[in-house]
């Protein structure tokens, strides 16, 4: 439960119809197994003490009291249990027969939630048998308690006040405004349903889409446990389709028909930050509600959840497709659209047969399609000196030809070697006034270039770079119009890659291929004896890999340093040690912080997914922000 994550499970038992101490034995044994998997929120089906369809034996007085006995047995067997446990069964109050969902702790029954929303339609009949929710809270006696009764009730953990737990039940959650939309605007961060919902062809895609629907809506975790194998099937036929879901994410799902006990992580510290940063969260009160606290230890949960070591570049070759087609598209409108307003019918594009520039030129190329402006009006400059390689140089002209774009060659060795001159620093000397003297007489012809033929210079730098602020000041991070801005460089390799299988010329994707085979470099430096590449960025600032991996999980969804070290490790086991990632991390925040300056006037630029850096848009930040909490919180783990 530290750092917010706490391990939540969905289960089914295997009912026994109208039995409710048989029931009771197999609810023991399977919560048995929830807590050998250390569970801290434990769900189970509706009406689970008695099974889903007793129909009209819910009228007799015996299986009511028996269930209610069964309760009574089941929370003082299940006291040496460290979890909140939520058991469904029919209970009689105030004259009534309810549908509730029953809140266990420690021994003790917590608090009684009756279902709201009964339906009557179709293959269900609920109002024959039991009384709907009236709304609010009263008291009810349970043995020798007195339990509170009501849908308006908040379970909050003493010691980890972001965990705040609700209830629903089954139908509450398929009408137009479930109970849990008001619970979570009262604070709840999880959601729980206790459900026997039947199966129908095609209804498990509904139900799937119902619960990640709700859960993003709400920005809860959500856990969903439904009746399975053991119920009547005089009609009906239920599937035990359990699911936890946590903001629109679908972290586990039971595999229907098999009583499958699921188990994941739920990240309430998530849930809160996400709610913080959304300003149409409204501010939560819960006033109306009775909060009752529950107990479970504090401890380290071991991470079920998987997270995904690219979580820009969607897992599925489809769904990857698809977002970079609509990523091209939305970086070519921009430019589009830029290109209309200024009345340009020209472009400059600094080609170095690396993938930034790569793309760059292939957005241009589209842009230039959609405006109907032929490709030869972009000017692609190829900008050779100390550091240039033949690979890249011939990338970059071969690409330029392919694309029917306009090729141009301006040779800096020699500017820079006067500038060298000029400025009385010793050319074998390669420090960063080597390196960025390059950089910056490059920008400097391509800015006069675009004056020369009244054209825009088209910016090349991505999202990594400009996190970690890779770029030459006033060099390769200014420009006209910068439409890698926002796009990553986990995310820019396959949008070359997705280039490449779809053009259909084959000397493009020959060239397209080689540029992706290429190692990542400034070519800055010299290259070796041999003619390759000498200088490797990620030798220098680290796998970009791990550093996309932190500015998602920094930026996007506000995890601490301690947190991201501790899911990079489980993420990248195997792929780099603890060392290594703990070394690339301090690296991370230090370059985040002090290059802020670089952002803060940044070009304009499209933003094209949901993490950005635009000091007009996503990342609003002071340029002399200190980071030493941040590197403490690192130094102190």
């Amino acid at each position: 439960m530290n750092q917010g994550f706490v391990c939540v499970a969905a289960g089914t038992p295997k009912t026994t119809v109208a039995d409710p101490k048989a029931n009771r034995e197999e609810i023991e044994r399977l919560i048995g197994e929830m807590a050998e998997k250390r569970a801290k929120i434990m769900v189970l089906p509706e009406l689970c003490l008695t099974g889903y369809e007793c129909r009209d034996l819910f009228w007799q007085q015996k299986l009511i009291d028996s269930a209610k006995e069964e309760l009574l047995a089941l929370a003082e067997d299940t006291k040496g249990v460290d979890a909140l446990i939520f058991v469904g069964l029919p209970f009689e109050a105030k004259g009534k027969l309810y549908n509730v969902a029953a809140a266990l702790n420690h021994g003790r029954v917590l608090g009684l939630v009756p279902k709201t929303n009964l339906p009557n339609y179709n293959e269900f009949y609920e109002m024959r048998n039991f009384e709907p929710a009236s709304g609010g809270v009263t008291s009810v006696m349970l043995g020798e308690n007195e339990v509170p009764f009501g849908t308006d009730i908040l379970f909050r953990a003493e010691g980890m006040p972001h965990l705040t737990v609700a209830a629903e039940i089954c139908e509450d959650l398929w009408v137009p405004a479930p109970p849990s939309l008001r619970h979570t605007l009262a604070g709840a961060t999880v959601v729980v349903n206790l459900s026997a919902s039947d199966e129908l062809v095609g209804k498990d895609t509904y139900r799937r889409q119902l619960v990640s629907s709700h859960s993003a809506s709400c920005i809860c975790g959500y856990v969903y446990a439904s009746a399975g194998d053991g119920e009547s099937t005089t009609d009906l036929v239920f599937g035990g389709h359990n699911i936890i879901a946590e903001n629109g994410s679908i972290l586990k799902e039971a595999k229907r028909f098999q009583n499958e006990t699921i188990y994941s992580d739920l990240d309430v510290d998530r849930i809160v930050s996400e709610r913080r940063r959304m300003t149409s969260f409204p501010a939560q009160s819960s006033e109306g509600y009775t909060v009752v606290p529950f107990a479970v230890r504090r401890e380290e949960t071991e991470l079920i959840r998987a997270f995904d070591p690219h979580p820009f570049v969607p897992s599925s070759k489809r769904d990857r497709d698809k977002r970079c087609d609509e990523i091209l598209t939305i970086q070519a409108m921009g430019l589009k659209k830029r290109l209309e307003h200024t009345h340009c019918r020209s472009a400059v594009v600094g080609i170095s047969g690396g993938l930034d520039s790569t793309l760059a030129l292939l957005v241009t190329a589209r842009a230039f399609d959609m405006l109907g402006i032929p490709r030869e009006n972009i000017l692609s400059v190829t900008m050779p000196c100390f550091g240039t390689t033949d690979r890249t140089y011939n990338n970059a002209c071969g690409l330029t030809r392919t694309l029917g774009a306009t090729l141009k060659e301006v040779n800096i060795k020699k500017a820079v070697m006067q500038h060298f001159e000029d400025i009385g620093h010793d050319p074998e000397v390669h420090d960063v006034t080597y390196e960025n003297s390059q950089a910056r007489e490059r920008t400097m012809i391509l800015m006069n270039l675009a004056n020369q033929s009244n054209g825009l210079v088209i910016g090349t730098g991505d999202l990594s770079e400009l996190a970690l602020g890779w770029a030459t000041y006033n060099g390769d991070h200014m420009s006209m119009y910068a439409v890698n801005a926002s796009v990553p460089k986990t995310l820019v390799r396959h949008l070359v890659r997705y280039f490449a299988d779809t053009c259909g010329d084959e000397g493009l994707t020959k060239v397209l291929l080689d540029v992706l085979d290429t190692p990542v470099s400034p070519e800055l430096l010299p290259p070796t004896e041999n003619g390759t590449i000498s200088q490797k960025t990620e030798d220098l600032v680290g796998p970009y890999e791990l550093h996309d991996f932190f500015l998602y999980y920094m930026l996007r969804v506000g995890f601490g340093p301690a947190k991201i070290y501790r899911i990079a490790r489980k993420t990248f086991e195997g792929v780099y040690d603890t060392e290594t990632i703990f070394k690339w991390l301090k690296k991370f925040y230090w370059r985040f912080f002090s290059q802020q300056f670089k952002r803060s006037c940044l070009p304009d630029g499209p933003k094209v997914g949901s993490v950005a850096v635009s000091p007009r848009g996503d990342l609003r930040m002071p340029s002399d922000a200190a980071v030493r909490i941040w590197i403490d919180e690192l130094e102190e783990m």
